[in-house]
Order: C-alpha cells, then structure tokens, then sequence
C-alpha cells in the first residue's frame, strides 16, 4: 500500500481532496491497484471495512491520458454503476529558466587613475548556510554606470525552487592581479526579482557595510538595477503527453536467411509452443509501455529482408500483416499474431538493410512537422540479429531522422557481433552521414539482447527507453514548439507571482 485518502463521511460521490505522490519512469511499467472501501463511523481499520470495489491500471495510462475514469471491480464484475476517476498532475517548475538583465549607476569609484571596472556576482544561500555561486557578469571596463550583458539561468540553479530563498548579490571592481576591490552588496530573492517582468524595474541600495558602520553620512556605493526578468517555461516530457502528444509505436523485424530456418528450433525465429523467442520478448517488453501512450493502440509492424508472397522479391519494408495499405495491428498481442502468421509465408533472404524502413517512418515523422504542433512522436523499433548492410545509407538516413520527431531503437538479437552498430549510437560520438554532416539529435539507443538474456524483460526496456523523454523534449523545446493543450494544465504548473 502507498498511501490512502481521507474518509468522506455519508456520500456516494465523494472528491478525495488527499493527494498522491508517485515518481513517474516513461521506461518502466508501473501498475497500480486503487481499491474503495465503506469505513463505519466505529471502524478498526479496513478489516471490518466493507469492499466497495477496486480498479488497476498503469500510470502511463493516467498520464497520457490526463484524467482516467473506470468501472470498479468486485471480484472480477463490475461493482453495479461505481467508477472512479484518478487525475494526474506534474510537480514541476524548476525546469524553467530565467532571462535577467542588469545595470547599476553611481558605483563608487576604486581606481586612481581610471574609473572602476565592475562586474557583479549573484550567490544562492543554501539550508546549511553556505552559498552557491549562481553567476558572475562579465567586467564592464572603466565605467561607474554599466549595463551588464542579459544572462540565462534555471530557476533551480537560482533559487533551488524556492522563490523565498536569499540571494547574495556582490559588486566588484575588476582587477588584473586577482585582488578585486569589493564595492558592495545587497541581498534580495527571485520573488522581489519577478517585479521587473513587466517593463517594471526593481533596484538595490549596493552598501559597503565597513562604510556604512565608519561613515556617518554614507547612503550607498551606488545602485543596481533589475531592468528586466523573463521566465521562460522549459517543457517536460510529461507536459507534451498531457498537453495530448501521441507516441507513435512502429516495429520492424529482420527476415534474413542468417536467423535461421524458422521451422528448425536452433532458429531465432522458431516458435516456441511455450515461451517465446528473443524476437517476441523484445518486441513485448518495449511495446508493452509505448502502448500506454497511443489512444488507438494501433501498431504499423514491417519485415524486412524476406522474399513476399506472391512474386517472391525480397523487400525492405513490407506490411506484416500483408496489408500495404493498412499494416497496422491491433494492439501488441496483434502484431505478435502477424509476426507468427507470417513466418510460414515468407523466404528468408537477405541483405539486412534497415534505411529503407527508416525513411518510411520518417516520411511520416516529416508530414507530422507540417502541423507545427506536439501532436504526434514516433518511435521505430528495430529487431535485427546480424550487422547492417547499408550502413552508409542509414548514417544518412538517422542524420534526416534527427530533425524529425522521431526515435529510433536497436534491438540486437542473438549472438552476432554488433560492434559496428555501436556507432549509430551516439553515446561514443557524434554519428555523421556519408558526407560529414552530423546528427542534430542523438536518436538512436542500440543495445544487444544477450546482455539481458538472464533478467526480466523490464530490464531490457529500461535501458532501451530511458532516453526516449529527453529525446522527446530535445526535439520539441528545440524547435519552440509548446504543449497542444496547456491552458488549464500550464497554469497549474506555473509559478505563483
């Protein structure tokens, strides 16, 4: 049990107002259990609470879908009309990002022969009462009313978050030799900051306190000026699945004659009459979370490096299902029915070229950018059990995929040696196509099935998925494309003036 609600005395619609924190993992499989019970007024805990009812799901289900209602259960029926709904929302904001530009005027004046060269220091004032260095402006040469240069910061490397923290902020006069004379200091927080975000500007008395102490007449070394202050949002992966954005699940699965003669059990492709090939538990344990993602839990699944019913070609990119025109599937459970349908009809053949499948999902990854919306990402799984053929043409290939919204993933199957796809993974460097030009995005993940031969198949799809949030995120926020639907939501995230 993670948690519970309050009780809700006498009533049958009842708004929890309890609210439950759950850490979200795109990459795993995260199955939830809520259960309703009728507490007596006299109650000794939920064993002598009465059943009303329970319901399961996954918090991708929640999350993709925002606001999830179901039938409750009771012993496997549905509990007469009782549903319940769970809504989900992101605790977020620290991703933000500030945009903050300063000046000063009258600075006291520390050189003899010049005037000063300031610059300033911004410091965050941690729990245990030590500072964090936050950001320090450029110098300002010989001058005792700079405008400082406008500088970026995330909000958490700010404030950690909390708009009430101090912030130490120190004016300097510049020195070659290192030994910066001090001009002065005042304090203040990112929520006095936020003062200057409308054409407004906030300012500080910047004190010497040795001065103020000596001086009987001393006002201040000078002032400083928050001209402006702009919070720009820095969308989460969670904002674009809320805001409606649907993942796009495309399998592709290598017929090649090196997997082996189907019929025979030493064949990769060899089913099992009681448990499944390496093919059917990739292919099950990455579909199984992307599915939570994708409303109508239709799957395009290809084959390539087969010869096709009825001419016998070998072809790169063919429906599965047989289905040119529709080689969606009906749920994963419907594509491992199409992959096994299949199997008797084919002629494994070869090379094992996996551009051309690529360049179908991206064509439709390129007609999603027309839209200019956060509406659709695409994620292209490929299962292959040797080395690639047409490696230039898929360096070139993932290179125009990386400004689509696109992924691609590499399972690889038995026990070749996949050295030489390790590059398409731009985890050692950066991939390039044939004629230099590098990838925009790192898109692609590859990893070899053995290596997760002895453990769960969750496992597998955590190291193959893990990436696939910032990948989302990298592309959308890249191209300045929000969330689709982000009134309501958005403000409920946004920080409080």
């Amino acid at each position: 049990q993670v948690d519970r609600t309050e009780v809700i005395r006498t009533c049958i619609n009842p708004v929890f107002s309890k609210l439950f924190t759950v850490d979200f993992y795109f990459e795993e499989v995260q199955r939830l259990r809520f259960e309703v019970h009728d507490i007596s007024s006299n109650h000794n805990g939920l064993k002598e609470a009465d059943f009303l009812g329970g319901m399961e799901c996954t918090l991708g289900q929640i999350v993709s879908q925002r606001k999830l209602s179901k039938s409750l259960l009771k012993h496997g029926n549905t509990a007469g009309k009782s549903s319940i709904t769970v809504i989900a929302e992101e605790l977020s904001g620290n991703d933000d990002y500030v945009e903050l530009s300063f000046s000063a005027r009258k600075l006291d004046d520390k050189d003899f022969f010049s005037k000063s060269d300031p610059f300033l220091e911004i410091f965050r004032m941690n729990d245990d009462a030590t500072q964090q260095l936050v950001h320090r402006t450029e110098v300002v040469m010989n001058n005792l009313n700079p405008a400082w240069k406008t500088f970026k910061v995330s909000v958490n490397s700010l404030c950690s978050g909390d708009q009430d923290r101090r912030l130490k902020c120190i004016v300097w006069d510049w020195d070659s030799n290192g030994k910066h004379d001090f001009i002065g200091e005042f304090s203040s927080t990112f929520k006095e900051m936020r003062g200057a975000m409308e054409g407004r500007q906030v300012q500080w008395e910047c004190i010497n306190p040795k001065y103020k102490a000596k001086k009987k007449n001393y006002k201040n070394s000078g002032i400083v000026i928050l001209n402006q202050c702009k919070i720009h949002k820095m969308h989460s992966f969670l904002d674009y699945i809320m805001g409606g954005c649907q993942i796009q699940f495309t399998v592709a699965i290598d017929f090649t004659a090196s997997n082996g003669d189907p019929r025979n059990s030493c064949s990769l492709h060899y089913i099992h009459p009681y448990q499944p090939n390496e093919y059917l538990k990739a292919l099950v344990a990455v579909g199984e979370i992307c599915q939570d993602y994708d409303s109508d839990k239709m799957f395009p699944a290809f084959g390539f490096g087969a010869r096709i019913p009825p001419e016998y070609k070998v072809s790169h990119d063919f429906a599965i299902n047989f289905n040119e025109d529709n080689p969606e599937c009906a749920g994963i459970q419907g594509v491992v029915e199409a992959y096994q349908s299949c199997l008797p009809k084919l002629q494994l053949y070869g090379p094992t070229n996996i551009a051309p499948i690529i360049q179908k999902v991206a064509k439709s990854a390129s007609e999603e950018t027309n839209t200019k919306e956060a509406s659709q990402y695409f994620i292209l799984l490929i299962l292959t059990d040797g080395v690639i053929t047409d490696m230039a043409d898929t360096r070139e290939a993932i290179v125009h995929a990386s400004h689509l919204p696109m992924s691609v993933i590499i399972v690889g199957v038995g026990n070749a040696d996949f050295s030489d796809m390790q590059m398409l993974d731009g985890d050692d460097g950066i991939l390039r196509s044939p004629k230099g030009e590098p990838v925009l995005r790192d898109i692609v993940q590859f990893v070899p099935f053995r290596n997760f031969k002895h453990a769960s198949p969750a496992a597998l799809a955590k190291s193959v998925l893990a990436e696939v949030p910032n990948q989302v995120v990298d592309y959308y926020n890249g191209k300045g494309i929000k969330p689709k639907c982000m009134s309501e939501y958005e403000s409920s995230r946004t920080l409080a003036p």
